[in-house]
């Protein structure tokens, strides 16, 4: 009977031994050097210059539009200005919406104009109709079926301004959704304030979709003012407004991701990928989604490869995520039989504020390693807060199939100020908020580059989540 705890005590040694074996290093010199890495990247304008270049240069980028093809030209001549070692595209094909004009009106004894954009996704068409106001979703959800008939929808959430931008979960899903059950309820058009946090009449335009089986309906976002006063016209009684889009779906384009590598010196096949995607909405100029972050992936990697890292560094400039992740999705296709090779992955998609949490999906074995990356990012303001990231937009689709992934949560707070308008341009970056992004991202790829081990990457079972 003295076998089994002998036995035991084997078996968890050897198990402790396994584990111990497995655990993913980070060697002292690599810190070391990642510490310069990162003051060296404070001082540096790359990241300023490329997202100033592709702002000016190009301008607005909708996905299928002639600044989406310039852009694409664009990125792959500034990977090569940058010193990539590899560069080149692959296509991702997706229906082409376009935007010709949009206006609304409200109608009656107390006529005057609203200021709209068009969502996107939406066809065109002119409506009038009585407008029904709803406070959440969930209020049109509980409407009676048939109570919106001949009626325009108006659906009012105000979004509060938080640092990790929580409600845009519920403004984005009413933009998502909110047509589709104003359809099922009757309406003829659907109106929403903007799924943002500033109080000027510029409105946030967004993609919609229209749930199978249902014939879409115009849609749009009214201003924050205007769906204030919109409202206010409401509780004066029957209110009657005309909304007018002339925009919709226009055949199928085909744009391309643009990639560039910098070639590992010990590990050419195993990949850290970070990235952006390329396109925006066509009211601003990109400048806070997602030029800045382009502007500060590809400078992170910039900036690590004459430290000639250990493994691949990739940096992905995805296509058309504004309009439904196309492609991540496509890029997760591509590569699906890649994924162990990608060891770890993470994105710029939400402006550039200051970045002050780090997280990662990485198992217990390489819970030291990303501690000691989170030890070199701390003088930069950075917290580790386990549980409170995730996979930003294009590389999510991905991370379902499997691959790990970290995240560098930007400070949010004044994001959905200017996220989807015309206000999103070059002057709402703060240089210095931008060099700290890049002195992020750029300790983070050098040191995931430089870990001995991996991140826990590995193909999933179930299937990864539709768009």
């Amino acid at each position: 009977m003295r076998r089994l705890p002998l036995l035991l005590a084997l078996t968890c040694a050897i198990a402790s031994a396994a584990a111990a074996e497995r655990e993913t290093r980070i060697a002292d010199a690599a810190l070391a050097t990642a510490a310069k890495l990162r003051e060296a990247a404070l001082a540096d304008d790359t990241g300023w210059k490329v997202t100033e270049s592709l702002t000016t240069e190009v301008g607005p980028r909708m996905g299928g539009s002639e600044g989406d093809a310039r852009a694409v030209a664009w990125a792959q001549a500034k990977f090569r200005e940058l010193g990539f070692d590899k560069v080149w595209t692959e296509p991702v094909t997706f229906p082409k919406w376009v935007r010709r004009s949009e206006r609304a009106e409200v109608l009656g004894a107390h006529s005057q104009p609203l200021y709209v954009t068009a969502l996107g996704g939406s066809p065109g068409g002119t409506v009038e109709g009585e407008v029904v106001r709803f406070e959440g979703l969930e209020a049109l959800q509980a409407a009676p079926e048939g109570s919106l008939k001949g009626k325009i929808a108006f659906v009012d959430f105000t979004m509060e301004r938080k640092r990790d931008g929580a409600d845009y979960r519920i403004g984005g899903g009413i933009r998502g959704r909110g047509p589709s059950e104003a359809i099922r309820k009757g309406a003829i058009g659907y109106v929403m304030r903007s799924a943002g946090t500033d109080s000027h009449r510029v409105p946030h335009t967004g993609m919609t979709r229209f749930a199978d089986g249902l014939t879409p309906i115009p849609s749009a976002a009214l201003s924050v003012p205007d769906a204030e006063q919109l409202s206010r016209l409401v509780a004066l009684g029957p209110t009657r407004i005309r909304l007018s889009l002339d925009c919709g779906i226009d055949g199928e384009y085909t744009s391309y991701n643009v990639i560039g590598e910098i070639t590992g010196r010990k590990k050419p096949d195993e990949v850290v990928l970070i990235g952006g995607h390329l396109d925006s909405w066509d009211l601003g100029t990109g400048a806070i989604d997602d030029a800045a972050g382009i502007g500060i992936s590809m400078a992170a990697a910039k900036l690590v490869k004459p430290l000639k890292p250990a493994r691949t560094i990739r940096v992905v400039a995805f296509a058309n995520e504004e309009q439904g992740l196309h492609g991540g999705f496509a890029y997760a296709k591509k590569h699906a039989a890649e994924i162990e090779r990608h060891v770890i992955a993470a994105e710029s998609d939400f402006g550039a504020g200051r970045i002050y949490a780090f997280d990662s999906s990485a198992p217990d074995y390489a819970q030291n390693a990303i501690r000691r990356i989170a030890g070199v990012l701390a003088p930069l303001g950075i917290e580790l807060q386990p549980g409170e990231g995730g996979p930003e937009s294009d590389i999510g689709p991905f991370a379902a199939q499997g691959m790990a992934w970290a995240s560098l949560n930007h400070d949010g707070t004044q994001y959905f100020d200017l996220h989807h308008t015309a206000d999103d341009t070059l002057d709402k970056i703060d240089p210095k908020d931008l060099a700290q992004n890049v002195a992020a991202y750029a300790v983070f790829t050098y040191l995931a580059a430089e870990a001995q081990g991996d991140f826990g990457s590995a193909p999933k079972a179930e299937a990864p989540p539709a768009r």
